[in-house]
């Protein structure tokens, strides 16, 4: 008697991080070359921006309101995902005062800090990135305060395109510098998966156990998942599962998977070419009214009420260039 195979294809496991860079929607279109030489300081107060740095020569100081003071060098970015207040400075020469240093623009389109004379003892692009998203707070809740990476051969690589872009002043200079940086802040959230970042959605991704329960949850996030279903995925008890994944991603299972299932939601709402009961239906809800309350306890407004909102379709705001 022929003895009958069966074989079960698993399908192929979605990439979190790459959802959740769909989803931000990140641009660069804020950028500034800055050269600086001798003593200087700069103060900036930029609630709620995406702020990044990345040096291109030399050093210089970085602290983030709330951080402890970061040495920036040659080949380092730094990505702040949400910034608060945050100085940069010089590093061998220190300003007298708390003052601002005010910039001077050169002809070659930089701008110069401190010393105007002489050869720049510091170079680096610094700007803001602008997400997309409807619900980019939510998803940059899931990132680190601050991401840093230093002398990433890939950023490295991406850096030495960024300089030379920068002082050749080709044709659609500006344009392939933000298609530049908006690869460089994708590799810097790749690297700091594999770095012991502060606990966040790139830490996890980062744990091979881990990882496998993420990557089977953005797969089907309709199913009705449990501790004990995920904890089986990553082969870990289910106390070991829970605890690992509170402690690395900073935020227990399953309110990581309701956060995950309203950020689905809030994007299928904002297309708007599903039904409310459709929706609930794709992100795991088994009834419309199930899902509207948990829809609204999310967002303060009713899933209709939302999806009518945003069809109105407001843009953000520009926002000054920092340096």
């Amino acid at each position: 008697m022929r003895r009958r195979s069966f074989i079960i294809e698993r399908p192929e496991l979605t990439d979190p991080l790459a959802e959740i860079v769909t989803f931000l929607k990140p641009r660069a279109p804020y950028s500034k070359w800055v050269t600086a030489a001798g003593a200087w300081r700069v103060r900036r107060e930029e609630i709620g921006h995406v702020f990044y740095c990345m040096m291109l020569d030399g050093r210089i100081s970085l602290t983030v309101d709330g951080e402890p003071p970061l040495l920036l060098e040659a080949g380092d970015f730094v990505l702040v995902p949400s910034s608060f207040g945050f100085t940069t400075q010089s590093v061998d020469e220190t300003a007298d005062d708390d003052a601002s240093s005010k910039p001077v623009f050169l002809d070659n389109g930089a701008l110069r800090l401190g010393r105007i004379d002489g050869p720049p003892d510091s170079q680096y692009l610094v700007g803001h990135c602008v997400f997309g998203s409807p619900d980019a707070d939510l998803l940059v809740a899931l990132l680190p305060k601050v991401v840093v990476v230093r002398r990433d051969g890939r950023l490295e690589a991406l850096a030495r395109l960024l300089r030379d872009e920068t002082l050749a002043r080709r044709p659609a200079r500006d344009i392939v510098l933000e298609r530049l940086l908006e690869v460089l802040f994708i590799e810097a959230l790749r690297s700091t998966a594999a770095s012991d970042a502060a606990p966040c959605l790139l830490r996890g991704l980062g744990d091979p156990r881990l990882a496998q329960a993420l990557r089977a949850l953005h797969q089907a996030p309709e199913r009705n998942w449990s501790v004990e279903a995920l904890a089986q995925i990553a082969a870990l008890s289910r106390s070991t599962f829970f605890s690992r994944f509170h402690n690395t991603i900073g935020t227990p299972p399953m309110e990581y998977l309701y956060r995950w299932r309203m950020i689905l939601a809030k994007n299928m709402l904002q297309q708007g070419t599903l039904s409310v009961a459709a929706i609930a239906e794709r992100v795991g809800y088994g009834s419309s009214s199930a899902f509207s309350l948990a829809f609204s306890r999310y967002s303060g407004q009713a899933p209709a009420h939302f999806a009518r909102a945003t069809a109105k379709g407001n843009d953000p705001a520009g926002a000054e260039q920092p340096l």
